[in-house]
């Protein structure tokens, strides 16, 4: 009877290995923070990138987390952000820090230029705060990813006629900052984003087709970043 005792726990002890050795351990989801004004939010009246670029990665088989401090609805249910309405670089860059330790994030995505007037001379103030923005996550998560956007261009003119400046500061800060270990992803959102077609009528906020173009250059420049999704 012991004898089979033995037999029979070692049986149970050798099939809880095998079980254990084959069973696939669930990849943990990205998480992906995107950060914003009313562009990255979305509202009533207008579109954002956030839903399509959901739909774009989770489609191509990546297991995907939006984070952030606030929601919107959407047809996946409530997508989590850092986007504030009628705000700017300056005051994203004062609430981020709690926001990312509260909601960490292994990609953050930056869209913050707006919401300022050429006679500021904004451009750059706005590149100081997105500087610190970055400083804030890589200090919270030394392996963030940042994708930092050059920012849709506007017919709301002379208001944001500082935006092509700003686009080429943007640009020159990401190359700066980059390293191997901490990337710093210029993602060029301006090129090929026409306002007259792809903004509703304030000549600003994205219109469907302006948010699909904004979730197609977002996808590309993460999908580059992961490389092909686990299947």
């Amino acid at each position: 009877m012991l004898k089979h005792m033995k037999l029979l726990v070692t049986l149970v002890l050798l099939l809880a290995t095998a079980t254990a050795g084959g069973a696939s351990t669930p990849t943990k989801p990205v998480r992906i923070m995107p950060v914003g004004d009313s562009i990255t939010e979305g509202g009533k009246t207008f579109s954002t990138y956030r839903y399509p670029l959901f739909q774009k990665l989770t489609a191509a088989g990546y297991r995907v987390e939006f984070v952030g401090s606030r929601k919107s609805d959407s047809p996946a249910g409530p997508l989590a952000h850092e986007g504030y309405g009628g705000k700017n670089a300056e005051f994203l860059a004062t609430v981020l820090g709690k926001s990312f330790a509260d909601h960490p994030a292994d990609i953050v995505l930056i869209h913050a230029g707006h919401n300022h007037f050429i006679d500021e001379k904004p451009v750059d103030g706005i590149v100081a705060a997105t500087e610190t923005m970055i400083a804030t996550v890589r200090k919270a998560n030394p392996k963030v990813v940042v994708m930092l956007a050059q920012v849709i261009p506007s017919g709301k003119l002379p208001k944001y006629s500082y935006i092509p400046a700003l686009n080429e500061k943007l640009a020159a800060l990401a190359k700066r900052l980059h390293t191997a270990e901490q990337p710093v992803v210029i993602v060029d959102q301006a090129t090929g984003f026409d306002w007259e077609k792809d903004t509703i009528a304030d000549k600003v906020h994205p219109n469907a087709a302006g948010a699909e173009k904004m979730a197609a250059r977002w996808y590309a420049a993460i999908s580059k970043q992961l490389g092909p999704a686990a299947k």
